[in-house]
């Protein structure tokens, strides 16, 4: 029997659909593999068609091409090491979602995911069957076990496999990143180790996909939870590892741990990772955004930055008689700094055509909320007319805060193709742009230092729609805010759980209110970037009709 078992870790990018792109990727890294002598060369799970499909992969000329590719590929790949990929099987008319190990121009074995997860952002009972509780497959005379992302969250597929003759545990992932969730996956790897008495090797892809981004951090372990290697955080990777077999069984042997970044790095750098492939994935080379002088718009444009390069993004101011000095001044400051092209468009000639234009049907009525809206649309539409000229991506720029109580303008400032810091709440933005200001890492794309200057970060928070604005007015200070949201949105708690921690009745129930009748803006939003396991797109999915409300 071998006694060395060499694998070739492929933690790379695909993208939904490409089944072509994605096939020549799985190929590439089989080269490699065969280059450096590996017995298996492995991709994540779904790797053919991308991750995650929701219901494309239902469609049956869909799943059909990516099972010819597969086939295709098993025929490339004919002459060397075993390659095994993740991809839809169709078996007695039902879909699954398989694992497929082409060995000798065939696909020789598979195993069919049995946990389906459908929760949060996943609907796999509505997508596939559940596959059957089965056994290794093997690799010359080696016998893996390959629990497929969820099954490895479950205690019965590993000790099913380890039951029947696996000899260490390969699981292929599409797990998408939320805050700390790399202890939560070690978490559960370091059980399964403990249950199996079995090595394990946890392969995860990488990239963004709509509102997700994977985020790598592949990693083994070894009998006793030992850490033997770990890969690069967000970064596409390719490892060679090998396996040693002695007394007592099979070992991986150790090899780079790659420092994991502090949670606030790890946000920020979805948040990037996801603009720059939603840009590239959708075709876009090239982002406009409204920079208001505010916080949150110079932290979107710092992150488009960092993931397009400042030749490519246009920021654009649109002041009205509300627009402060200060905020003139600061917006100018961060486009200079940002080093990004910069465009000063007031609107109050086209605010003055369209309140007089409006002013008869008005007659009688004191100004309110409707003006300062057209205000607000008017930026929409010029933006929208810039984005369209210039073939743009627009963006939009309304932090979690601000979504979750609809303090946004629906065909105004909520216009955009993607909002990546939709999942980031107020407070957590001005931390994040203290954040960028005091690091720079290889993979942004924008200069080190200070890019948003402090005036920036530390002025009241306003919308300067009207005079004197803040947002305090009409909303409570954002510590609070926050804080009352992270119970209501985050945990699921109610009023008395906001009573209970501290916070007057009556803000609560007010927050609560603004939550549920917000629901029509999100869902009419753009897409952003993931964060958190509650974030406003696929994770939490209520009515827009919706007269409940908590009375504490």
């Amino acid at each position: 029997m071998a006694d060395r078992f060499r694998i070739t870790l492929a933690q790379l990018n695909p993208t939904v659909g490409d089944i072509a792109g994605n096939a020549a990727k799985a190929a590439t890294a089989w080269q490699q593999g065969r280059d450096a002598g590996a017995d298996l060369v492995a991709l994540p799970e779904m790797f053919i068609t991308g991750y995650n499909t929701q219901d494309l992969v239902m469609k049956p000329v869909f799943h059909q091409a990516a099972i010819a590719a597969v086939q295709d590929l098993a025929a490339t790949c004919a002459d060397g090491p075993a390659l095994a990929i993740g991809g839809p099987w169709i078996e007695d008319g039902r879909l699954f979602n398989a694992y497929l190990i082409l060995k000798g121009g065939r696909i020789a074995s598979k195993v069919l995911k049995h946990h389906l997860p459908n929760e949060t952002v996943f609907d796999e009972v509505r997508l596939y069957d559940a596959g059957p509780m089965g056994g290794p497959y093997a690799v010359g005379n080696t016998r893996i076990g390959s629990p497929i992302c969820e099954d490895g969250w479950h205690e019965d597929v590993a000790e099913t496999l380890e039951e029947s003759g696996a000899e260490f545990l390969l699981i292929p992932n599409g797990s998408p990143y939320f805050r700390n969730k790399y202890d939560i996956r070690l978490n559960h790897m370091v059980a399964r180790v403990v249950e199996t008495g079995l090595p394990v090797i946890y392969l995860n892809m990488v990239g963004g996909q709509d509102d997700q981004v994977f985020d790598g951090a592949t990693f083994g372990l070894n009998p006793g939870g030992e850490l033997a290697f770990r890969m690069p955080v967000f970064d596409e990777a390719i490892c060679h590892v090998d396996l040693a077999r002695g007394d007592a069984g099979w070992s991986i042997e150790p090899a780079e741990v790659v420092p994991q970044p502090d949670a606030w790095e790890q946000d920020y750098r979805a948040m990037v990772q996801s603009l720059r492939d939603y840009m590239a994935k959708t075709g876009f080379t090239k982002a406009v955004l409204g920079l208001s002088g505010g916080v949150d718009s110079a932290l979107v444009a710092t992150i488009a930055v960092d993931a397009i390069g400042p030749g490519n993004v246009r920021c654009v101011m649109l002041p009205s008689e509300y627009t402060s000095q200060g905020s003139l001044d600061d917006a100018e400051a961060v486009a200079k700094a940002l080093g990004v092209h910069y465009d000063f468009v007031p609107i109050s000639e086209s605010r003055a055509a369209v309140t007089g234009t409006l002013s008869p049907l008005f007659e009688g009525r004191d100004e309110d909320l409707t003006e300062e809206n057209i205000q607000s649309r008017l930026r929409g539409v010029l933006l929208m007319a810039i984005s369209n000229k210039f073939g743009e991506m627009l963006l939009t720029t309304g932090n979690k805060s601000e979504v979750a109580v609809g303090y946004a303008t629906i065909y105004g400032d909520m216009n955009g193709g993607y909002n990546p810091i939709k999942d980031l709440y107020k407070t957590r933005v001005f931390e994040t742009c203290r954040w960028r200001n005091a690091n720079h890492r290889d993979w942004m794309q924008g200069q080190a230092g200070e890019v948003i200057r402090s005036s920036v970060i530390e002025k009241a928070p306003s919308a300067e729609l009207r005079a004197d604005q803040k947002d305090s007015d009409s909303l409570p200070d954002y510590p609070v805010l926050d804080a009352i949201l992270e119970i209501l949105v985050d945990r699921d708690g109610s009023v008395a759980d906001c009573v209970a921690a501290g916070f007057a009745e009556a803000d609560a129930k007010r927050v609560e209110h603004l939550i549920y009748i917000s629901e029509y803006k999100r869902f009419q939003s753009a897409p952003g970037t993931r964060l958190t396991p509650h974030a406003f797109w696929l994770d939490r999915r209520y009515p827009i009709v919706n007269r409940w409300r908590d009375r504490g």
